[in-house]
């Protein structure tokens, strides 16, 4: 894979050539080693994981859920669904937002690839304090977009990588890290998978110069074994119920 031209590309245009041309592959791991132990109980809004539908008396927070994500499962041809709009309500009900976090949409991300600065445009993104991003989410268009969302969600952390130590080193003078784990999730429609890429600054480096690394980059990705189909979603409870704790874990 060392002889694949590599040339500049923002983030929603990387592929599976990008992933061979940088030396990245994915594994799947199962439910207990990739969450490092049994997943725990949900925490969230009660109502969501008791009614499947919208019920009068339903808590605002179940039923600001359950309206979101009845239009992410909706497929708008030729459009953007409503997948982010769940996923970033979802994220704030489970407490991935905390007085240090805050949870953002559609924030590009600058990527410096092969000598050129492009970008990387995420779908979800929960920032910390400093504005350091700890994890992202990026929603499956192929509806609209033929790419599949995990090379996509992979240059968006390698972006990440970049900006968290260009904050490091610029506004807190603090030493770059030489490795990030970087904690992802793609969303199709409401089916999320998870995902742990570790980068180092060898990745970046080959990165930005266009070169292929010697050391093979290992993206963790854990798919939940949902007792009904995948297309379904979270919208059967007993799906709904085993991502929720999924969501829990990765917390």
């Amino acid at each position: 894979m060392a002889n694949i031209i590599r040339l500049a590309k923002w983030g929603n245009d990387w592929g599976f050539n990008e992933l061979d041309a940088y030396n990245i592959s994915v594994a799947e791991q199962e439910q207990e080693t990739f969450f490092e132990g049994p997943l725990p109980a949900y925490t969230g809004p009660a109502g969501f994981l008791q009614h499947e539908n919208r019920v009068q008396g339903l808590d605002a927070s179940s039923l600001a859920l359950i309206k979101r994500l009845d239009l992410a499962m909706k497929i708008m041809e030729g459009e953007e669904s409503a997948v982010d709009d769940f996923a970033a309500e979802l994220l704030r009900s489970m407490g991935y937002e905390t007085e240090e976090t805050v949870i953002r949409t559609r924030k590009n991300i600058r990527l410096n690839m092969c000598g050129e600065q492009v970008h990387a445009k995420t779908d979800v993104c929960v920032l910390d304090a400093a504005f350091e991003i700890l994890l992202l989410v990026q929603e499956d268009k192929t509806h609209i977009n033929p790419r599949d969302p995990e090379p996509q969600f992979i240059a968006e952390a390698i972006a990440a990588f970049q900006s968290n130590n260009a904050k490091r080193v610029d506004d807190l003078f603090l030493d770059p890290l030489q490795t990030m784990v970087i904690p992802g999730i793609t969303m199709t429609q409401t089916f999320p998978k998870f995902y742990k890429i570790k980068v180092t600054a060898d990745l970046d480096h080959c990165v930005r110069r266009g070169q292929f690394p010697a050391v093979q980059t290992i993206v963790y990705r854990h798919t939940p074994r949902v007792p009904r189909r995948r297309s379904d979603g979270m919208r059967p409870l007993d799906n709904r119920e085993l991502m929720l704790r999924c969501y829990e874990a990765f917390r």
